[in-house]
């Protein structure tokens, strides 16, 4: 005899009912799965840069800095200082030339130097002798101008042909440039030949000079005397 399928049998210590609509006797029902939140996020805030300054300029001023950053080195600092101890002497120099003519005393004379005043005071000068004609003003100074006190150089010439001399004078004012002067350039070429160097005593050198001046135009200036008196 089939059992009846609502029947319920017994296995062991167990009761198993085998009907089908009893098998789930309570409705499973999944919890809600709560929707999403979706949270408001603040935009990201980044500085802003300066409005007086655009991006291409600002590019720009960087890349300077970088390149000046990268010129810049012990040679360039020396350099620039040199040029400005070089702008301040010939500042000096300026101010110098537009001084009054000195006095000056010598064997007993008084009497007006002007060429003193185109010196600056108190300076250290150097001797150079072994001039050709050729060697003026300009050309001397080039030879002496990369030094950092350097302020002027002078060729003496005859007042009347206005050929050299065969020497001039270099001035400085600094006594270590006067001395590295002394010690490179001696021996050197300025022009066609090689200039000789020393320091100079141009103070009695110059009285010297002066009183011999004077008194051959003193000779000049005595009356002749004429040929027809006795």
């Amino acid at each position: 005899m089939a059992p009846d399928d609502s029947a319920t049998w017994h296995s062991g210590q167990y009761t198993y009912s085998t009907d089908a609509t009893s098998y789930f006797p309570i409705p499973f029902h999944l919890p809600p799965v709560p929707p999403p939140v979706s949270l408001a996020v603040p935009p990201p805030v980044y500085p802003v840069a300066p409005t007086i300054f655009s991006l291409p300029q600002y590019q720009q001023a960087q890349e300077l800095f970088e390149r000046d950053a990268q010129s810049i080195n012990p040679e360039a600092l020396e350099s620039v200082k040199a040029a400005i101890a070089r702008s301040e002497i010939e500042h000096k120099t300026e101010t110098f030339n537009k001084r009054k003519p000195i006095p000056r005393k010598a064997a007993g004379q008084t009497w007006v130097d002007p060429t003193l005043a185109e010196w600056p005071e108190n300076d250290y000068r150097l001797f150079c002798g072994n001039l050709g004609n050729e060697v003026n003003d300009d050309i001397l100074s080039k030879a002496f101008s990369r030094y950092p006190f350097f302020n002027r150089a002078k060729v003496v010439r005859e007042k009347r042909l206005g050929k050299t001399k065969g020497y001039g004078f270099v001035s400085f004012s600094n006594q270590a440039d006067l001395v590295a002067a002394l010690k490179e350039m001696n021996g050197k070429y300025v022009g066609n030949r090689p200039i000789q160097l020393k320091k100079s005593d141009w103070k009695a050198r110059t009285d010297t000079e002066a009183v011999e001046t004077q008194k051959h135009s003193q000779k000049n200036k005595r009356p002749r005397k004429n040929v027809l008196h006795k």
